[in-house]
């Protein structure tokens, strides 16, 4: 249901008001929503090459892990495995795009113990096991950020379509209205005056 507008002039520097904020809202929604698709657009190509490398070194270490789990028992690997330590460090920062944060993370393996009686292949799968780590990090900020991105990008179009199909033309629509509204009144006051004046100068002719 329309909600009725009083015709006054008060009422039409109201409309006049709101639409000028609607429209500005509008110009800024839309140069944010430009913005993020431009983010989103840089990322995206990161976020093709940084998942293809990862799963490149998939694929090459799941191979020599099948060597490794052929010379050496699944005890002896989950063994390795549970004695190896990581000495680390992880920092996440974050940057804002307009209003979205962007993660950043920092990951650096500062050093690798591990125990020294196995072969030099288990060692080395060991290491590329490091690197895939530090790949998986790289892969979660990216990944996080083109979703926080395509979340806001599309928030934001649902707003700017709001504005843009609803809000705007309801306003216009009422600014029209009581444009018309108020000529009507100022017709029939101007009729009104015409009418008296007559009637008063009729009066004074016959007195």
């Amino acid at each position: 249901m329309k909600k009725q507008v009083i015709p006054t002039r008060m009422e039409l520097l109201k409309i006049r008001g709101r639409i000028k904020l609607a429209s500005k809202g509008h110009s800024l929604l839309k140069r944010k929503r430009d913005v993020l698709i431009m983010e989103l657009f840089s990322i995206l190509k990161r976020a093709e090459d940084v998942r293809g490398e990862l799963n490149k070194m998939l694929r090459e270490t799941y191979l020599y892990l099948y060597y490794v789990l052929a010379n050496h028992t699944e005890v002896e690997v989950e063994s390795f495995a549970a004695s190896t330590l990581l000495d680390y460090e992880l920092n996440i920062e974050g940057r804002n795009v307009m209003g979205v944060k962007i993660p950043r993370i920092s990951f650096n393996i500062k050093a690798m113990k591990k125990p020294k009686q196995y072969s030099p292949l288990v060692d080395y799968v060991a290491e590329q096991y490091m690197k895939i780590l530090s790949f998986i990090v790289k892969v979660a900020e990216v990944e996080t950020t083109v979703r926080r991105l395509l979340k806001e990008i599309e928030t934001t179009k649902r707003r700017v379509n709001a504005l843009e199909y609803v809000v705007l033309p309801s306003l216009e629509e009422q600014k029209k209205n009581i444009t018309q509204k108020l000529e009507e009144l100022e017709r029939d006051a101007f009729v009104s005056l015409k009418s008296i004046k007559a009637k008063l100068s009729a009066k004074e002719e016959s007195m």
